[in-house]
Parts: C-alpha cells; structure tokens; sequence
C-alpha cells in the first residue's frame, strides 16, 4: 500500500493554533512561517476555522503544509478540502473519516494510544501517527509500540510536549512533534508567537542538528 509522505521538512514541528480567530490569522501565520515552521494546524473547535485555514492556505509558500485539527466527520474532511487545507489531524481513529481524507490525498495524522489504533491508522492508509497524549504515553509506550509498526509511518508525538522535552523523545528516534500551548495560546499576539516559535526551532537545532 502506497501512503501519502510527510513532506520532508527541515523542522518536522506542526504548530496547532487552537482558538486562533480568522483576524489573528496573517500576523500568526506570517510570525510561524518567519520562524521556520512549515506545517500549521488549525483545529476545528477554534472559531470560524475554515476561514482561518482558507487564509493560511493562501499566505502559505509551496512548501509549506496547512491544514485541521480536530477533524471528526467525512464533511469536516469536505470542508478542509475546499478551503485549501491539506493536512488532517485527528484525535482518534475512525476509519470512514480517515480513509475519506486519504482518499483525497491529504497528509493525515490520527492520533493513537494503543498498538490497536495505530495498527488500524497504518492498515487504512495513514501518513503518520499522532501519539496522542505523548505525556501519558510517554518516550517509553511509544517506544514499545514503535517496535511493531511499518517502518515507512511518520510517529509524532503530542501533547504535553514542548521544547524542553525534545531531547526524551530524540532517543527513541522521534523527531516530529505537534506543539500547542507552548507556541500558542487563545489570544496571544504575533510577537509572543514569533518569541515562542523562535525558542523551539532553537532548541531543535540543539537536540536534533536540524
């Protein structure tokens, strides 16, 4: 089975911009993309997502991969579609909504906690795997589950992760990570998103080389 590849990127970290509001949008999206960051995620339980993922998708260069958050139903899947986003992330796995995303061609990563779930993400097409809290899991369980699955799968890890972690992952070969409240949180201003991001990319070019 052929699956949709990660852009090869040379910081593998998607910002999630949760409650970001479509008039926040250029400053955030302008300070991420300064930065260094090429993989942005809007989650659907911000508001007016769409029109936020819309216009990212319009800011973004070539190379850069925008797209949802939280995407729960095969309509969401639509709307990120005709709105220009092409990256899906999911909490969970449900296999109508994902296999609807790749079917269109979108970079899509589910999140999983168990070998059940990310054997089924991987079976239905998945381009990686979101490990899903990675701060309960943590480097160990994901470890272990790592040891059973395909080895063309992007593994990142999310939740309760941050910059200051990095280097716990890194020994058991994670490099990808989705980043939230340590970037962004509701209502912060360009200039802390542009500190913030700044730090992190810092901090994986310590840990990683990058």
């Amino acid at each position: 089975m052929s699956r949709i590849p990660f852009p090869d990127m040379k910081f593998p970290l998607v910002a999630i911009l949760r409650g970001l509001t479509p008039t926040e949008t250029p400053a955030a999206i302008e300070a991420l993309l300064n930065a260094g960051f090429r993989a942005i995620e809007i989650p659907l339980n911000s508001p007016e997502p769409f029109r936020s993922i819309e216009i990212a998708a319009k800011m973004a260069p070539a190379d850069a991969l925008i797209g949802a958050g939280t995407v729960l139903t095969e309509e969401d899947v639509d709307r990120l579609e005709d709105a220009g986003g092409r990256l899906f992330v999911s909490p969970n796995v449900d296999a109508p909504v994902l296999s609807r995303a790749v079917s269109k061609g979108m970079v899509t990563l589910p999140g999983v906690f168990t070998p059940t779930e990310a054997l089924a993400a991987a079976k239905i097409g998945a381009t990686g795997l979101k490990f899903f809290p990675a701060g309960v899991l943590g480097a160990v369980g994901i470890n272990a589950i790592k040891a059973v699955l395909p080895k063309d799968l992007l593994l990142a890890a999310v939740g309760g992760v941050s910059d200051e972690n990095f280097g716990e992952y890194a020994k058991i070969g994670i490099k990808a990570f989705g980043l939230g409240s340590s970037i962004y949180k509701e209502g912060m201003d360009a200039a802390d998103i542009a500190r913030r991001a700044n730090t992190t990319i810092d901090a994986y070019r310590r840990v990683f080389g990058a």
